[in-house]
């Protein structure tokens, strides 16, 4: 029924015929599981029998607004989210209270606004939670705290983790891990979209023409996911380190502008800043279908001998990324930066 469930959504005209195939049972089987779900309420169905189609109802959907003055987020949590998933397993809830408090606590430390709205909804399938605020916007807030050049490095920044605007009071790691616990994680703040699937290590971002004012936060989690926080603080966490936050993913293409090129060493810089925190830094070149040698230089030949503590593994990296890498980390030590020693003399 799981399978059910979850497939409707994509399938909503073939899902009777997808489950024979995958499980090879009978029609008459498959239409004796989806009636259950249909008496249950979990699954609705509509048309004739040609044109029989499923959906998946809306089984909760509730929409509050709270002042954040004197706000607190575990108060939130425990009188308005609690009632709503706790028929949900203890791990997936579990899951929802880390995401939830933290998004809901940087709304009100950080985003300078009067008011969040918190939207919950939820059916068979997968659980949906959006957080909106109406403040100044998260990634303008960190473009001028961080004197980045646009609101896209903000989100590059934020992106690797560790990074806040209130360190006193604040690690930062928040957002990295709630994006890593969902199944689907997006921030929508000024002219920027920014969102992060899991079991994906790339992140997504784009703008938009008319943007608004405050920050939305959107959060998709699988009812029956078998996520949990603690798989996700372990994973990037290392004993060597007393378990402390020690890995990261960068994702490279969100160092590029448009159609333009990764060759120059301020664009590497940008996506250098702040790894220092990290002892394990995973460089994700999906999307990325060339580097320049100045960029590859600066990044595996300057910083990686300069922080011999510090570990950087390129991923998902083409041929020809490969070979610039490796290019950069074999020029002998004696050899100017991002030139190749010369083994003849001129003539």
């Amino acid at each position: 029924m799981d399978f059910l469930i979850a497939q409707v959504p994509h399938h909503p005209k073939d899902v009777v015929r997808l489950t024979c195939e995958k499980f090879g049972i009978t029609r008459q089987a498959v239409n004796r599981y989806l009636q259950e779900l249909i008496d249950t309420g979990k699954i609705l169905a509509s048309g004739n029998t040609n044109q029989r189609r499923y959906e998946l109802p809306v089984l909760k959907n509730e929409l509050f607004a709270l002042p954040i003055v004197n706000l607190e987020e575990d108060a939130v949590w425990r009188e308005r989210i609690i009632p709503l998933v706790t028929t949900l397993p203890n791990n997936v809830v579990n899951v929802w209270q880390y995401c939830v408090s933290e998004m809901i606590n940087n709304a009100i430390d950080h985003s300078g606004g009067s008011e969040i709205r918190v939207r919950v909804q939820q059916n068979a399938a997968v659980t949906e939670i959006i957080v909106l605020d109406n403040g100044v916007g998260i990634f303008r807030k960190i473009k001028q705290a961080c004197n980045l050049e646009d609101e896209r490095h903000a989100v590059l920044e934020l992106a690797k983790g560790k990074l806040t605007t209130d360190p006193t009071r604040h690690t930062g790691e928040g957002i990295f891990f709630t994006s890593r616990m969902l199944d689907n994680f997006a921030i929508l703040s000024g002219d920027v979209f920014f969102s992060h699937k899991h079991e994906e290590e790339e992140d997504w971002i784009s703008e938009r023409e008319k943007p608004d004012a405050g920050t939305a936060v959107f959060m998709v989690l699988a009812n029956n996911s078998s996520q949990t926080t603690q798989e996700v603080f372990d994973y990037f966490a290392s004993e060597e380190h007393d378990y402390g936050f020690t890995k990261t993913v960068v994702p490279v293409r969100m160092a590029q502008h448009g159609a333009e090129q990764l060759v120059s060493r301020s664009q590497a810089k940008r996506l250098l800043a702040r790894i220092d925190r990290f002892s394990i830094v995973l460089f994700d070149f999906k999307g990325v279908d060339v580097i320049g040698p100045a960029f590859a230089d600066e990044i595996f030949r300057v910083f990686e001998r300069s922080h011999p503590n510090i570990r950087l593994v390129p991923i998902n990296a083409l041929h020809a990324v490969e070979q610039m890498i490796v290019r950069a980390r074999s020029v002998p030590r004696e050899g100017p930066a991002g030139e190749e020693l010369k083994t003849q003399p001129e003539s």
